[in-house]
């Protein structure tokens, strides 16, 4: 097994720490005995001849296999399961993008490639780490330096990734290339860097680091610890934020909400006069002095003797203030819902039940027009209150404002019921009853026996019941109150 990969980036400083928060303990399974250790002890000691090239080769791929694979079978586990498959996806693509299911070879070997290039983000997260805990005091001033520069003229930012890609990338990798002499002199004379003279070093290049190198299981290491970080922030962020946020406790979350909303308003005012220059410098100095280990030591000593104790006066005070300002409805969301009730006049000459319909099927409605029969129920207990909705009252109770509902509605050709049981009937046009059979179309009249035209009659009329002849159908209106229905935890 190599020591390590000299073209590669790997963080072989300390390890990525671990985040505990709130005294919670990442588990910590067994660490069985390294295979591929004993494998290495058990091989023979020397290999010679191509045959034993090529087994060696053959044997070191089934280790990597066999080592992902295990990992793999820890995560997913496949005994008598069968992996969720999702239907391939109707969109189209760009070119050159493929959107592949889960498939175990695939992410083995992508598993593979990826340990083996993420060394670059924790040799960067290592240094960020050392250069926050002034591991070099010079590099943490250095960098409080170039920081109040930035604070103090943010046009200075541009320059940033232009200045770290010309010292960080280009002048190592001209250095690389151009090296110093490595021959020791006296201390009389004094010879000094020379980039003269032509290339003497192959030019600086990055490769992924070496499968079952040690470099890899230190990337796998980094990259363990990097995942129970994300799972310990992660947790506790939820556990942080999302009880306050998601109206579980629907007056602290109301709180909130008009605090951030006030906060906003404020902001859009006075946004303009807040020094924000001197407030990132102060932010980011406290923050950088902060990870320096004496001071952590009397901020935690600084907590546990004054912030801890009044932590509860604290959280008090925001609950009674919460308790005595916030106002909420208790009583749940109720509406008024209509039902019309519809009745067919008979060849008899009286009036029969139809249906409960929720549309009042007026002369010039759609489905008239069309010729199409009511959709509704024939009894009142099968209508049935929206969906989200329960019954707020135990029956229907009758409009007896028949006149309101229709000059709401704008409805025309029906005649209102003022008393009684408050019918809203069709008026009974002669007319269409002595329309039978082909219907011709009238000869203009010309001259002075011209019909005069006549006045257009009224859209509805006020009658009594029992008043003349009545159109086809009538209709009248019951109302009832619903409430909002509680939605179970299961089904939210």
């Amino acid at each position: 097994m190599d020591d390590y990969s000299p073209d590669a980036f790997v963080n072989r400083d300390d390890p990525i720490p671990t985040v505990i928060l709130d005294g919670s303990t990442p588990p910590r399974p067994r660490t069985p005995s390294t295979s591929t250790e004993q494998s290495d002890a058990d091989a023979p000691s020397q290999r010679k001849g191509l045959r034993g090239r090529f087994s060696a080769l053959k044997e070191k791929a089934k280790i990597q296999d066999q080592l992902v694979e295990k990992l793999l079978a820890q995560v997913v586990p496949l005994d008598g399961a069968q992996i969720p498959q999702d239907e391939p996806s109707q969109k189209g693509g760009g070119p050159g993008v493929e959107r592949p299911n889960f498939n175990l070879t695939t992410m083995s070997n992508n598993f593979r490639r990826f340990n083996s290039r993420i060394g670059v983000v924790f040799v960067f997260q290592a240094r960020v780490i050392r250069l926050l805990s002034w591991r070099q005091p010079t590099h943490t001033l250095s960098f409080l330096a170039i920081y109040t520069f930035v604070c103090l003229d943010p046009s200075l930012l541009p320059l940033l990734p232009l200045t770290t890609l010309l010292v960080g990338v280009l002048v190592p990798s001209f250095v690389a290339r151009h090296p110093a002499a490595e021959f020791s002199l006296s201390s009389e004379q004094a010879i000094g860097y020379s980039p003269h003279g032509p290339p003497l070093a192959p030019a600086i290049t990055v490769k992924p680091v070496k499968e079952l190198s040690r470099d890899f299981f230190r990337n796998m290491r980094d990259l363990q610890n990097s995942m129970e970080d994300f799972s310990q922030l992660h947790d506790g962020i939820i556990k942080l934020v999302v009880p306050r946020t998601n109206f579980s406790d629907e007056a602290l979350s109301s709180a909130l909400f008009a605090v951030l909303f006030a906060a906003c308003l404020l902001m859009s005012i006075a946004a303009n006069l807040i020094p924000w220059r001197l407030i990132f410098l102060a932010l980011g100095w406290a923050v950088t002095c902060m990870g320096h280990p004496a001071i952590q030591g009397q901020l935690q000593t600084a907590h546990e003797k004054h912030i801890h104790p009044q932590e509860e006066k604290a959280r008090g005070w925001v609950e009674k203030w919460v308790e005595r300002d916030v106002i909420l409805d208790n009583a749940p969301e109720s509406r008024e819902v209509e039902i019309f009730e519809l009745q067919r006049l008979s060849q008899a000459g009286e009036w029969e039940p139809w249906l409960f319909s929720a549309s009042p099927y007026d002369p010039l409605s759609a489905g008239r027009i069309a010729g199409t029969r009511p959709v509704g129920s024939r009894f009142f207990e099968d209508v049935l209150p929206p969906q989200g909705w329960d019954w707020s009252e135990k029956k229907w109770a009758l409009d007896l404002w028949s006149r309101e509902w229709v000059e709401e509605r704008i409805i025309t050709g029906v005649e209102v019921e003022t008393e009684g049981e408050r019918w809203v009937y069709d008026i009974y046009d002669e007319r269409a009853a002595e329309k039978v059979g082909v219907i011709e179309q009238p000869t203009p009249v010309k001259g002075k026996d011209k019909a005069k035209p006549q006045p257009p009659k009224p859209s509805w009329e006020e009658g009594e019941d029992g008043d003349g002849r009545r159109g086809e159908w009538r209709r009248r209106r019951w109302v009832r109150l619903v409430k909002r229905k509680n939605i179970p935890e299961a089904a939210a």
